[in-house]
């Protein structure tokens, strides 16, 4: 009975997300935030049927955009060559190795394969949402606006004990054991409505960036005021996760915009200071004034953990390790998925070839699954697509989409040696985030023909 009503649940999902693929698509970025709720407190029960819901939705979007719909930009958007060559390079050495006979199975590689390239369509649906750089800033301003519950539920979370309700998490752990602290105290590191932590300092850090953008955007004195506000709760929050990630990226980021926005328009920047530098002395003298004990804690896990350096240095040592294992070959994409165990148990898949080492980092994880030709592949992939990202920093004349690719590639650049594979949250927002190469220039020829009328018609 479950069964069946879990399936005519997805056939109805599945329907929806088929009548409009642009809402599906933004219902999937909604997703993403809550996603980790109903995991850990609306339905425990059928948290694996809801990691994969928006999989489901995005599956019917891509039916209706790239099959039934008649788009006349639906693939003339696409004018990045070598970022085409590099995918489809990219994508065909995981698809080889996706029948890899160290998986035990081709289940595991076609699953595997979903993790590397399933949400790669949004870059190209991307500008096809949009209509106009409006629309756009009305969008981000919107979902932005989620954050606020968001970060309110983060503090809360931070301030009750790990035994707590709102402190669970996916698929519902119910035991202090399992709910990570500061330290040896009972000050829990929060997730907000994400499953884990690893999921919520992604988002964070993406808010961020957008949040940045908006506040540099001439606007409303309110919608600035709004996302001054937003921009205290996501740093507050980056703090009470504990995540040392977290709080350097954001460090790392708010550097590297505040520098090449000063090589490309120093005004910018001072406004910024104007708006943000008096409301953060503010909330963070009322902090350190209120909760010295507690920001200890946190300075103390950030800062004094004896385990940050070897963290670093595996990211970058651990492929020059594991490349011996297997030399140019590899166990396939999906062999240290930490969902693919569960995947053999339930489909009853054979175990495959064990892996003779312990990993972490996501860089030598890719060295395991696709081995370094792979590895070149992919990662030759991000970093074209961070090129061109930075290619419309410099050539796109609009101050708005300009500090859009700037945070675009910024985020993509400190998230280089990041999860993304194996953090489908980030995997959503970083191929979202890359439909920018497509999408920024598109909205700058619309407004640049609008203007065009507009002079046009003032002539008449």
């Amino acid at each position: 009975m479950k069964i069946i009503i879990a399936l005519i649940a997805v056939g109805l999902i599945f329907y929806i997300s088929c009548l409009d693929w642009r809402r599906s698509v933004k219902a999937v970025l909604i997703l993403v935030v809550i996603e980790g709720a109903l995991r850990k407190w609306v339905l425990p029960q059928a948290s694996e049927l809801i990691y994969f819901l928006k999989d489901i939705v995005l599956f019917g979007a891509y039916l209706q955009y790239f099959a039934l719909s008649h788009s006349r930009r639906k693939f003339t958007t696409i004018k990045r060559p070598f970022i085409q060559i590099w995918l489809f390079i990219g994508f065909g050495w995981c698809l080889f190795h996706a029948f890899n006979p160290s998986l035990g199975s081709p289940v595991v590689g076609v699953w595997g394969l979903r993790n590397y390239f399933y949400y790669v369509p949004l870059i190209w649906m991307l500008p096809n949402i949009f209509q106009s750089e409006e629309e756009l800033y009305i969008f981000l301003r919107s979902y932005l606006l989620i954050m606020i519950p968001v970060g309110i539920l983060g503090i809360a979370q931070f301030f009750s004990p790990a035994s707590s309700p709102i402190n669970l998490y996916a698929p519902g752990l119910e035991t202090t054991s399992g709910i990570a602290t500061l330290g040896v105290s009972n000050i829990v590191r929060i997730t907000g409505t994400f499953s884990y932590i690893n999921t919520y300092v992604c988002y964070l850090l993406v808010c961020f960036g957008l949040l940045i953008t908006l506040v540099s955007k001439r606007q409303l004195a309110m919608w600035r005021q709004i996302a001054v506000f937003e921009i205290i709760l996501v740093v507050i929050n980056s703090f009470m996760t504990g995540s040392r990630a977290s709080v350097f990226t954001n460090i790392i980021f708010l550097i590297g915009y505040i520098c090449i926005k000063s090589f490309i328009q120093f005004s910018s920047i001072l406004s910024f200071f104007k708006w943000v530098i008096p409301a953060t002395i503010v909330v963070s003298s009322s902090v350190l004034l209120f909760f010295q004990e507690k920001i200890n804690l946190i300075l103390a896990r950030i800062l004094f953990t004896k385990d940050l350096y070897i963290r670093i240095r595996n990211i970058f040592t651990g492929p020059l390790e594991y490349v011996k294992i297997k030399q140019l070959d590899g166990f396939g994409p999906g062999a240290t998925h930490q969902a693919t165990g569960l995947l053999r148990r339930v489909m009853n898949l054979p175990s495959g070839e064990v892996i003779p080492v312990g990993y972490e980092s996501e860089t030598g994880r890719i060295i395991l699954e696709i081995g370094p030709i792979g590895f070149m592949f992919w990662y030759g992939l991000r970093i074209a697509i961070m090129i061109a990202l930075l290619m419309l920093v410099w050539k796109l004349k609009r101050p708005f989409l300009r500090n859009l690719a700037l945070v675009a590639f910024l985020i993509q650049l400190i998230w280089l040696p990041g999860q993304l594979v194996f953090n489908n949250i980030l995997a959503v927002y970083y191929w979202f985030l890359s439909g920018f190469i497509f999408l920024l220039p598109y909205l700058e020829q619309v407004e640049t023909w609008r203007q065009h009328q507009q002079l046009l018609q003032s002539y008449e």
